[in-house]
């Protein structure tokens, strides 16, 4: 009797606990941002030049390496939160449609995910995309913001993608960035993503005209850490503790020496996560902590000859390592009432 009492308090207590996590989880909203590092896939696209990415190039790309690369970012993505997958996912490199379809039908993602993706006019054929749990956010629309450049129109870069959505009854403007690299140098860049940013803060300006109390959630890969000049001027994105409209929730970390990106030597916070106040401490939603945090599991990690310890990339040239991304994942939790 005295086994079977404890059993039943047991069950009970087993009960009352998921009862309760139910009911957190239900407030409780996981947004994330990744690069994922050449997602491509191994079908010569004649519109994309993808040839680096073919079983016939010197990385020789297969679909064996393709489906071990599609299954770790789907692990990536469900370890994040280990209770539930991320309501709201941004992804960077991604090659198309289809590999964001094979993504969100691998794994524990299978049938959760919806996606928003459009086509790009960038140079090496690489999109943004964002994907969402059915269940938990819904699309209103979306469109793109092409980032041109008078000075240089043949250079072609990712669009800037704004998805309007609701969670709950709130109403809630994401943008997914992928801004122009540092190669060539980060001064001799620079103005290029000065002008991405600038794009993004029109279009976030036309929003907060028309409703000052605009909740909006800016993430990617923005190739400039919290403190330059696209993200600390152009944008106008402060620490999470100024008074600011927007501010960016990887400036903590950030001012600790962290980074999602290891280079030469040195961490760089090239990932970055930015809401409008309406969303870091507004009513009835809030950002948990009040700042962003970044991801990363022993799976994930390589360890060079100095023992830092790093993203694990898919290649290293053209020579295949079989890591999941040069870049380790961004997301905060946002509670929702």
């Amino acid at each position: 009797m005295k086994l079977k009492a404890g059993l039943l308090v047991l069950s009970g207590t087993i009960l009352f606990s998921c009862s309760l996590v139910k009911k957190t989880l239900n407030h409780e909203y996981t947004v994330m941002s990744y690069n994922v590092e050449n997602l491509f896939d191994t079908v010569d696209d004649p519109k994309v030049p993808d040839e680096e990415f073919l079983p016939a190039s010197e990385k020789k790309w297969d679909n064996e390496k393709y489906q071990k690369k599609l299954a770790d970012i789907a692990r990536v993505i469900s370890e994040v939160n280990p209770l539930e997958l991320p309501e709201v996912v941004g992804l960077v490199e991604v090659e198309n449609q289809q590999v964001l379809e094979d993504l969100v039908n691998t794994g524990k993602l299978k049938g959760q995910y919806a996606i928003i993706h459009e086509e790009s006019p960038d140079y090496r054929g690489i999109d943004v995309a964002l994907i969402y749990r059915k269940d938990a956010f819904s699309e209103t629309t979306h469109e793109v913001l092409p980032v041109t450049f008078p000075d240089d129109p043949e250079f072609k870069t990712r669009d800037i993608l704004h998805v309007t959505g609701k969670i709950k009854n709130k109403t809630v403007h994401v943008f997914v960035n992928h801004w122009p690299s540092r190669i060539g140098g980060d001064e001799k860049t620079e103005p290029k993503r000065v002008l991405a940013a600038s794009v993004l803060k029109k279009k976030v300006d036309e929003l907060c005209a028309a409703d000052p109390k605009a909740r909006i959630i800016i993430m990617g890969d923005m190739n400039d850490e919290p403190a330059n000049k696209s993200l600390m001027e152009a944008l106008s994105a402060e620490s999470p503790d100024s008074k600011a409209l927007l501010v960016n929730l990887m400036m903590p970390d950030d001012a600790n020496g962290n980074g999602t990106y290891f280079y030469s030597g040195n961490w760089n916070m090239l990932d970055n996560l930015v809401v409008s106040k309406s969303v870091l401490k507004g009513k009835g939603i809030f950002v948990e902590g009040q700042k962003g945090n970044i991801f990363s599991n022993d799976w994930m990690i390589f360890t060079n000859k100095n023992g830092d310890k790093t993203p694990n990339r898919s290649y290293v040239g053209n020579k295949y390592v079989g890591g999941v991304s040069d870049h380790f994942p961004v997301y905060f939790k946002m509670i929702v009432k």
